[in-house]
């Protein structure tokens, strides 16, 4: 049998067909606009995520036998708020995760209804990315579009809804809304009546590995396969990575190098950090897991390339970084704010030490690091739980590059697993609609059946120590900034 995996990203949708023995058949990928209406704004248009993807599935599937397509599911950008009206119709533009314009929704989340009610209601605080906030938002900004809602979606689960046609979403996805009892994994009632919102216009919660129906026959028909086709619940991307990087069991971790950079520790029990500096999360696996999230990781690097530098050569200009762990040019990677440890959406990106003879590659190198040392401020936090990490699995666009993986496993001092495939999200999109549909018996089954390790890149001990000084120098900047962020972003 086939199963396919749709990775909903922010700049394109990834398309993965697996067979039943994991071997990834063929990979699709289509782009889409991303809107930026103001300054720290983003949106963009569902209707262009379900054309794109319908376009991707019928390339995807071109060559193969369409009979033997048994189930789809999903990996998504997280935490985007998409409104339909009575007809199903989408009411206005997505405001996605990385959009920062909410932030006097969260001061009001998170200095009137509090912090620690926030916690208690929901295991997290607010965050400008988060849907609660953004729910807010329309109501204060647009309250005739609020009048017209009638569900409220996140961006993967409006593609299951049109091909499945049921409101839905999953536990992982639903965790980063600001609007779910994590610890009880339903909605919270609390939260609803805080927003203005009633729960007959939330999506119905499945776990990320249950089936929520069948797809439409009038889709099925386009394209050419069985109206029996499973559309299975899916999960956020960054829990969907965790699946399709074998992230799944008790003190596992993975990193995503994405658009967004994360570190995903995985848990069998509940459990919240004191200071909600990381997120605390129902996993697609039926448990839990902590992350940290940082708004801008490859996409600091993709920035300094193509829009600075002017280059799409990105292996090329990395070959002239020579000597790690010695330079004196410090990145704050902070393009579009900052969530994970920081929580601040004035943040923003910053060079600190250059001199007459700081070079190109310096620069370059700095925006590598710089990245490694936000992802070392999540994992510090974890630490400071208990939580003792050895090694750690990685994924995402960044993920291709040798000397971005060594800079990582240096900073971090954590051993680094390379897998067979670093496809993430659409490849534990694809596993997730195989547990549906019964090939295997559990998400945990799955992946230790499915992920192959082929390479680990080891700390070296000197380097690792050298990176140490560094980050004790990079987590003084940030500080020092602050004060001056909240100046000039007003």
């Amino acid at each position: 049998m086939l199963y396919a995996g749709v990775d909903l990203g922010t700049s394109a949708v990834k398309l993965l067909l697996m067979d039943q023995d994991g071997k990834i058949q063929k990979i699709v990928s289509k782009e889409y606009p991303l809107y930026f209406p103001h300054p720290g704004w983003s949106e963009q248009k569902p209707e262009d995520w379900y054309e794109q993807t319908m376009a991707g599935l019928k390339e995807l599937l071109a060559d193969c036998d369409k009979s033997q397509l048994a189930g789809i599911s999903f990996g998504g950008q997280m935490h985007g708020l998409v409104i339909l009206d009575d007809q199903d119709q989408v009411i206005r533009p997505a405001i996605l995760w990385n959009d920062g314009r909410t932030y006097e929704e969260c001061d009001y989340l998170n200095n009137v209804i509090g912090k620690e009610t926030l916690s208690k209601y929901t295991a997290n605080i607010s965050f400008t990315g988060f849907t609660a906030p953004k729910v807010l938002w329309v109501k204060n900004k647009e309250p005739e579009n609020f009048a017209r809602i009638a569900k409220i979606m996140l961006p993967k689960d409006y593609l299951a809804y049109k091909l499945s046609g049921v409101h839905c979403t999953d536990v992982s996805d639903a965790s980063g809304m600001l609007m779910f009892d994590v610890k009880n994994r339903c909605w919270s009632k609390e939260m609803l009546e805080i927003c203005g919102v009633r729960e007959e216009q939330m999506a119905k919660i499945f776990e990320s590995y249950e089936v929520v129906g069948t797809m439409k026959p009038e889709v099925a028909a386009e394209l050419g396969v069985p109206e029996t086709v499973k559309v299975i619940a899916g999960a956020g991307d960054n829990a969907a990575a965790a699946v399709g990087t074998g992230t799944v069991g008790d003190g596992m971790c993975n990193i995503s190098l994405g658009t967004s950079g994360t570190i995903f520790i995985s848990s069998d029990k509940f459990g919240v950090d004191k200071f909600n500096a990381l997120h605390a999360f129902a996993h697609a696996d039926g448990h839990y897991h902590l992350m940290g999230c940082m708004l801008s990781a490859a996409s600091c690097n993709k920035w300094w390339m193509d829009e600075i530098i002017g280059t799409k050569d990105y292996a090329g200009e990395q070959k002239a970084i020579t000597k790690l762990g010695e330079n004196h040019v410090y990145f704050l990677p902070y393009l579009m704010g900052e969530r994970s440890p920081h929580n601040n959406p004035n943040a923003r990106g910053t060079f600190i030490g250059m001199t007459m003879d700081t070079t190109r590659a310096d620069m370059t190198q700095a925006v590598l690091e710089g990245v490694a040392f936000a992802l070392r401020d999540s994992l510090e936090v974890a630490k400071a739980l208990g939580i003792r990490i050895e090694r750690t699995k990685i994924c995402g666009g960044g993920a291709k590059s040798p000397l971005w993986k060594k800079i990582i496993a240096n900073v971090l001092n954590l051993k680094v697993d390379v897998i067979e495939s670093e496809e993430g999200p659409g490849l534990g999109g694809a596993i997730l609609a195989a547990v549906g549909c019964g090939e295997y018996a559990s998400v945990k089954d799955a992946a230790d059946k499915l992920v192959k390790i082929i390479d680990t890149v080891e700390p070296d001990p000197e380097l690792a120590s050298k990176y140490d000084e560094r980050y004790a120098q990079f987590r003084e900047i940030y500080p020092a900034c602050k004060p001056l962020f909240d100046i000039i972003t007003k």
